[in-house]
């Protein structure tokens, strides 16, 4: 299982300006994520958070590119589920979440928090969602990691 040798983070994130741009689809899962990433949040002191919720996975890039060029944000947190199914549409998802979420951070300079979920099946987003009984909490994770490179980045 994924999140042996994960670090343990703790960082201040005292009037930072983040947004959090969820996908709708798999409302449990989602609602997981969304609370994990809202407790690593308040946690750090980030009080300046905003959510916005797109139709899926697909759309999560465009939503975060536009929040990262608007220059009113130091970080964004993207959450999303997407799960395997009998067709290809699966990978053209994955990759295009992917490769879009890495390009708005490289391009802007923002870093973009990863919480996309990537799961063969149901059992295993709901073990990944931050649920009572689930094993890791992508949400949480995707929320440190944004804060913490915003902090890491500031020290360059």
């Amino acid at each position: 299982m994924s999140g042996s040798g994960a670090p343990s983070i703790t960082t201040d994130g005292s009037g930072l300006r983040v947004v959090v741009v969820a996908a709708s689809w798999h409302t449990t899962v989602m609602d997981g994520l969304l609370a994990g990433a809202r407790r690593v949040l308040d946690a750090a002191g980030v009080t300046d958070v905003r959510e916005v919720r797109v139709p899926g996975t697909f759309e999560l890039p465009v939503a975060a590119a536009v929040a990262a060029r608007s220059g009113a944000v130091d970080a964004v947190v993207a959450l999303g589920v997407v799960i395997r199914g009998g067709t290809p549409h699966f990978e053209y998802v994955c990759q295009a979440a992917t490769s879009g979420l890495t390009d708005v951070a490289v391009t802007t300079g923002v870093p973009v928090g990863f919480g996309v979920l990537t799961c063969d099946d149901e059992a295993q987003a709901l073990d990944r969602a931050g649920l009572p009984g689930s094993h890791e909490d992508k949400g949480a994770e995707a929320a440190e990691a944004a804060v913490a490179t915003v902090v890491a980045l500031r020290s360059l």
